[in-house]
């Protein structure tokens, strides 16, 4: 199943077991849920329910992984059972909470999730069904789980992985902030020393959807000529990052690794060396 779809194949699927999820994000956003949604769709929160909020960003960054624990009781409430086949969008065309949500539901074991190409804005535009206020649904029975089955790194695996030339890390972090020009979130301006940059934008097309799988292939195997096969993903908070793990599936890559603390981790961690391109 590929883990992109777009709102006319969306329209076409049938609604048994089907569950759609809003991850947006931002201000107000709840509220924003609550006065229009995709119909049918649950509220999913990115510091709530996604993300396991700790109380020191130098140990494990601002938005770490929750427990798996936690999210079995998340995916409990939202309803969702074993058999779901998820939909999942944002309004920032993936690169906020949707790609996150994607892959902790593959993570967590889920083989039919899937991002809506252009998010909210696309689905409006090409006529989906709009609702407003709370959305009814029962509960479902939690589903245990041990771990997260897709790889992850932390910063001594980066730090490691760097001094020793065996994983290719990428910062998918806009250009300004990789090169430390400015840091609009975090508290130090730079980046990981040995990592490039391929900032996340690089994989929309103009009209802010994904750009086609072999177009996306090919566009990666030529970044990544002559450099470790090995991947390690980060950005700021372990969150956009997702958004080219789902880029490089979408263009039949293997699952790189997610450096969930990303730089927001590593900045804050004493002693870490911190490079900048100005």
């Amino acid at each position: 199943m590929s883990p992109i779809i777009s709102p006319s194949d969306l329209k076409r699927l049938p609604t048994e077991n089907l569950i759609i999820l809003d991850a947006r994000t931002g201000k107000d956003v709840r509220q924003n849920y609550l006065e229009k949604h995709i119909k049918g769709a649950r509220f999913i929160d990115l510091d709530n329910d996604l993300a396991g909020i700790g109380e020191n960003a130098a140990f494990g960054g601002r938005h770490p992984l929750p427990g798996i624990e936690k999210f079995a009781e998340t995916l409990s409430d939202l309803g969702i059972t074993e058999d779901a086949h998820m939909i999942v969008y944002d309004d920032k065309n993936a690169s906020n909470a949707a790609a996150r949500a994607w892959w902790m539901l593959r993570s967590f074991g889920f083989d039919k999730v899937q991002v809506l190409d252009g998010g909210i804005q696309s689905a409006e535009k090409n006529g989906l069904a709009f609702s407003s206020g709370e959305e009814t649904f029962e509960k479902a029975p939690v589903i245990t789980k041990e771990s997260w089955s897709w790889p992850v790194s932390s910063l001594e695996d980066v730090e490691n992985d760097l001094k020793n030339n065996a994983s290719t890390v990428i910062d998918v972090r806009d250009a300004y902030r990789y090169k430390g020009e400015s840091e609009p979130i975090d508290l130090v301006a730079g980046h990981i020393p040995g990592a490039v940059n391929i900032p996340f934008s690089e994989n929309l097309d103009e009209n802010g959807n994904f750009l086609k799988p072999d177009v996306l292939r090919e566009k990666y195997k030529v970044l990544l000529q002559n450099k470790p096969e090995h991947l390690i993903i980060h950005c700021g908070s372990g969150v956009t990052a997702c958004h080219t793990i789902l880029a490089l599936d979408y263009a039949g890559f293997n699952i790189p690794d997610l450096y969930v603390g990303s730089w927001s981790e590593w900045s804050r961690r004493e002693g870490k060396e911190i490079a900048k391109d100005i």
